[in-house]
């Protein structure tokens, strides 16, 4: 099967320095494939290089077998993109805009597809508005709108639910998972990690320019080992108990949250028997699972902050 997207040892640098180095990576048809990385890991100039809008130095791109250099006249009429920046025209109304943006790609308009992708995305009420009357969220139910005018097989987003709000976020993943179902590959970038884990076939993670990780998303979850076991106290300890010290027993909360390491071979089953044996004040106790949050930040270096947003 041909892939979707295929990135071979891509590289672009801006005034010497590297901000894509060496990416390979391949998309198969029909995946929900995220890419995610910090603030000028090399994601959208990853993007604007397989939309053709940023020029490539070295290294191939190919969409559905197609050269994006050679064949660029095809390959954009293949790949829609939703781009991070909101990028709109101000003297056209979201009606006019739709109307005429597919034949860029020399694409017959569609008027069934048209009005279909108003109904979902909410934009019935502001039909006729400039762009510049448009509140923040409506711009970017246009410019999703925008991607998909021309039913492309490749459909890239690039944060495409920052600054929006929670109901137009379940609506748009519901759209997204709908055309999926129906054949359109997606390529979705996102600071919200929990969307990444929800939606993602599999992921890869940027950092530095570089791809330091690429694996279905169950597979990159599993990476972590640091599972811990918490303890919320009713009465509170002054110091851990010595039986828990090998466990790496840290106290939190004034003493009112004790947590446990169940790294490497830890049965908790024995820690359970263990706990019972201390007859500690225990009112509940939490497993929690490592998202994604923790693969992301370990593999890319960062640091957590506290509850408190202090470093």
């Amino acid at each position: 099967m041909i892939p979707a997207l295929e990135i071979d040892h891509l590289h672009k640098s801006f005034a010497g320095t590297a901000a894509v180095d060496d990416l390979s990576l391949t998309i198969e048809p029909g995946e929900i494939f995220g890419l995610l990385g910090p603030n000028g890991a090399g994601k959208s100039t990853t993007i604007n290089m397989i939309s053709g809008v940023c020029r490539i130095d070295r290294g191939t791109v190919r969409i559905f077998g197609h050269d994006a250099e050679r064949d660029y006249r095809l390959t954009r009429r293949l790949v829609g993109v939703m781009h991070q920046e909101i990028v709109t025209d101000h003297f056209f109304t979201i009606d006019r805009a739709l109307k005429i943006h597919a034949g860029y790609y020399g694409v017959p308009g569609d008027d069934a597809w048209r009005k279909l992708l108003i109904e979902r995305l909410g934009l019935g009420d502001h039909l006729h508005k400039s762009m510049n009357k448009l509140s923040g969220g409506l711009k970017r139910r246009f410019m999703v709108a925008k991607a998909l005018i021309h039913k492309p097989q490749l459909l890239i987003l690039d944060e495409p639910t920052a600054g929006v709000d929670v109901e137009l976020r379940r609506a748009l993943w519901q759209f997204v998972r709908e055309m999926n179902q129906a054949g359109t590959t997606v390529l979705l970038t996102t600071h919200y990690l929990e969307e990444a884990e929800q939606m993602c076939d599999r992921i890869a993670i940027m950092s530095g320019g570089k791809l330091v990780a690429l694996e279905r998303t169950a597979d990159l979850l599993a990476r972590l080992d640091n599972r811990s076991l918490l303890l919320h106290l009713d009465t509170p300890l002054d110091q851990v108990p010595a039986a828990l010290e090998a466990l790496h027993g840290q106290l939190e909360e004034n003493g009112r949250l004790l947590r446990i390491s169940l790294a490497g071979d830890v049965v908790i089953g024995e820690v359970l028997q263990l706990l019972a044996q201390l007859n500690l004040p225990i009112r509940d106790l939490e497993l929690p699972r490592p998202g994604l949050e923790e693969v992301f930040l370990d593999l890319t270096g960062l640091q957590l902050k506290d509850r408190k947003g202090n470093p």
